[in-house]
């Protein structure tokens, strides 16, 4: 159930990066972010009130807030590293965030089989490769130490997430969105507004605020339930369905490496699923 459960999120993580991208590209990147967290907040209070998960305690609340504070600041660093036009170097490191909360997961205690450990290499591989690494035109420091950031900031928001997912998974992704409701308003305000967002684009922003956060959720319920590295290798297969998204409805052209990376992840995948 707990693999499941992250593959839901990854697909969910994935289709709501797609829409999200696609809304990012007539307005601004921050707006949209912004305007999908504050949806993600009444959505998910709604969800903690309807399932009664509302004992709070202080390593709920500070897991909560530690990871939706350490989320935007890689959403900060991936979206100045994209400005730079180096996607194929900022995405592709962005994408080994997760090697932080597996790490962690691993140092305190949980263990992988020879297969199991063969097959989250294989998938991290994958997640890598369908971001489309491009690396022929040299690295500068600038990008590379923007990827650099966003892969902590990510990882370690996953790492809080998964601390407090022990006691309470969807209370803990509410935390999240508390705390990042308060840098959104701030940013509004000194944006005043959010970018000429109005309510024909209702529909897409409701979209990628749920999926967001039932992506959050889903991962960690999965963490509840079962290991926290192997969740969380699956739970970054979400570039994957990113990239089959933009296949299928965009027809954008794949790379040979993304293809190879679809490959590996579905084999790394299979491995997990089998042993």
């Amino acid at each position: 159930m707990a693999s499941l459960l992250a593959l839901l999120s990854a697909a969910l993580w994935g289709s709501s990066d797609f829409e999200g991208g696609r809304i990012s590209k007539r307005y601004p990147a921050i707006s949209v972010l912004g305007a999908t967290q504050l949806i993600s907040l009444v959505f998910g209070a709604a969800l903690v009130f309807a399932i009664g998960e509302t004992q709070l305690t202080s390593k709920i609340f500070l897991a909560g807030a530690a990871a939706g504070l350490f989320g935007y600041l890689g959403l900060i660093c991936l979206y100045a590293g994209l400005s730079t036009g180096r996607m194929g170097v900022v995405s592709p490191i962005s994408s080994l965030s997760v090697l932080i909360p597996m790490s962690f997961a691993l140092i305190g205690g949980e263990s992988l089989s020879t297969w199991k450990a063969i097959g989250c290499a294989l998938a991290i591989l994958g997640g890598f490769l369908t971001s489309g690494p491009e690396f022929s035109q040299g690295v500068s420091l600038k990008p590379l130490l923007l990827a650099t950031g966003a892969a902590f900031g990510f990882g370690t928001a996953l790492t809080f997430m998964a601390i407090g997912a022990e006691e309470a998974p969807i209370l803990t992704m509410v935390c999240m969105r508390i705390a990042t409701a308060f840098v959104t308003i701030a940013i509004a305000i000194k944006k005043r507004g959010f970018g000429g967002l109005g309510k024909e684009n209702l529909p897409s922003l409701i979209f990628v605020g749920v999926a967001d956060f039932a992506a959050n959720a889903a991962l960690g319920l999965a963490v509840h339930l079962g290991p926290v590295a192997i969740s969380m290798v699956l739970g970054a297969m979400y570039p994957v369905f990113t990239v089959v998204l933009a296949f299928i409805i965009l027809k954008e052209r794949l790379h040979k490496a993304q293809y190879i990376g679809g490959i590996a992840a579905v084999a790394g995948v299979a491995l997990i699923s089998a042993f």
